[in-house]
């Protein structure tokens, strides 16, 4: 496993997202959050993953208590990032709901502890004023936030009166807005860029085309409409030429090419202990620059339905269901 060191943290390239540990909205049943999720966690541990990142939203807090559970006798191994709902984000109440995110963690001191999004009332001031209390007091290792623009995330750090150490945006193949301004700025002054949803919810993945589309949560992903499947074709046919170069699945070579970029790391889910495994190996392929140029350049030509467009499609897949 390969890691990211800036501002005195250590983050694995590849984390684990658990959004899926014990969320309804996924599918995956009772069994995955009882047992599989925690075998999840503790097999990445295992092989190197330290960046584990959950949300007091995730499945109203089970997935922090998973978490913590699979990291009670770990806690060294692992580096715990979590997020407050950023509903009524005053002072206060955002130090009152990162002790109760540590107690269902089970941890003394949270990792990175994030903004989840930005609330577009309460003053930016006073959640800051929040965060630095918790730094202050030891509750809280790193301060982050997510879904940040760069003018936000700057003005974030006035606030708090110092680094704030992450940004955790969408980000990948067929999202690659964070390159205009956040990966720069993230590159040049020591922070990181936390990508979630890298593999754009299986998307590139390359198993769907248009007439197995997935449930739950991603059946309202625009994403997955058959005429986005078919527009992906010349991005989806070569990561499947640069997969078959180096032995490895479409999906690794999509993480490859995000972590790839400076101070960028990413945070797949993983539905088995075997994907996890799978998405861990992703972290020592190394691309060539040409068979990176060719996955920008395919990327670069991708205009998906996307947004309102995409609206009227997506009902009428559902109306077909």
């Amino acid at each position: 496993m390969r890691y990211v060191e800036v501002g005195g943290a250590r983050m694995s390239v590849i984390g684990l997202g658990t959004w899926q540990f014990g969320s309804r909205e996924w599918g995956y049943g009772s069994e995955y959050a009882e047992r599989d999720a925690v075998d999840i966690t503790q097999r990445a541990l295992d092989l190197g993953i330290n960046l584990l990142d959950t949300a007091e939203i995730y499945a109203f807090g089970r997935s922090e208590r998973i978490v913590g559970r699979a990291i009670k006798d770990r806690r060294t191994d692992a580096f715990v990032a979590t997020k407050v709902f950023p509903i009524f984000p005053l002072a206060p109440i955002v130090e009152q709901r990162a002790r109760a995110s540590a107690a269902r963690l089970g941890v003394d001191q949270i990792d990175l502890y994030q903004v989840h999004w930005p609330n577009p009332v309460v003053p930016l001031a006073t959640t800051m004023q929040g965060m630095a209390h918790l730094v202050e007091k030891g509750t809280v290792r790193h301060v982050g936030v997510s879904n940040f623009g760069l003018g936000q995330w700057k003005s974030a750090e006035r606030m708090l009166g110092g680094p704030v150490l992450t940004n955790q945006v969408q980000y990948s193949l067929v999202t690659r807005k964070p390159e205009r301004d956040l990966l720069p700025y993230a590159a040049a002054e020591g922070r990181v860029v936390i990508a979630y949803s890298p593999l754009a919810q299986g998307f590139l993945s390359g198993r769907y085309d248009g007439t197995n589309t997935p449930g739950g949560v991603r059946a309202g992903n625009a994403m997955f409409l058959p005429g986005n499947i078919e527009k992906a074709k010349p991005l989806l046919d070569a990561l499947r030429a640069v997969a078959a170069a180096h032995d490895a699945t479409p999906a690794q070579i999509a993480l490859a090419w995000v972590i790839r970029r400076p101070n960028v790391v990413a945070i797949p889910g993983a539905s088995s202990v075997a994907q996890l495994e799978k998405n861990v190996a992703a972290a020592e392929i190394e691309l060539t620059d040409d068979e990176d140029a060719r996955l920008t350049e395919t990327s670069d030509a991708f205009n998906p339905t996307t947004g309102l467009n995409a609206v009227p499609h997506l009902l009428r897949a559902r109306l077909r269901r």
